[in-house]
């Protein structure tokens, strides 16, 4: 069970708004790459350049893990995104969100060939975190409504 803080009305406005633009990145770019049929991971991963850049290329010239790496990179951005959106398993959800975008962040770190450590998926990884540490969708999303199933109040 879950136990939720007693959050003010613009706490939990603005960590619900946040689960929604997260969930609706995720489920866009997933949509996105479902209807490209030319949509592939292996551009992405040969651009790799930091400790873990071999690793990444061999998945590109691996013909079975390939195929897997773009499934689950489709299909779980989808997921992701619908969870969150609907607010069902949305901590797992985001915990699996930070990670695939931590993923995406050791594929190809901005710092390698700049200065900075910071770009857009750091700042989407730590979103995640936000979202999977302050859970709202036991105060609005269907974990709510499970939860009104299986007994479980939350405390508002």
């Amino acid at each position: 069970m879950k136990k939720i803080s007693n959050y003010s009305k613009i706490e939990v406005f603005v960590l619900v708004v946040l689960r929604l633009v997260i969930g609706y990145h995720f489920l866009e770019e997933g949509v996105n790459k479902l209807l490209n049929p030319n949509w592939n991971s292996a551009p992405f991963l040969l651009q790799s350049n930091w400790i873990f850049s071999d690793f990444f290329h061999n998945l590109v010239n691996n013909q079975v893990l390939l195929p897997l790496v773009n499934y689950l990179n489709i299909y779980g951005q989808i997921l992701i995104g619908l969870s969150l959106i609907l607010g069902m398993f949305s901590s797992v959800a985001a915990v699996i969100g930070a990670l695939l975008i931590l993923s995406y962040y050791v594929t190809f770190p901005p710092f390698v060939e700049g200065y900075t450590f910071i770009d857009k998926n750091l700042f989407e990884f730590f979103a995640f975190l936000i979202t999977a540490l302050f859970p709202t969708s036991y105060i609005i999303g269907l974990d709510s409504l499970i939860g009104k199933f299986r007994g479980i109040k939350s405390e508002k």
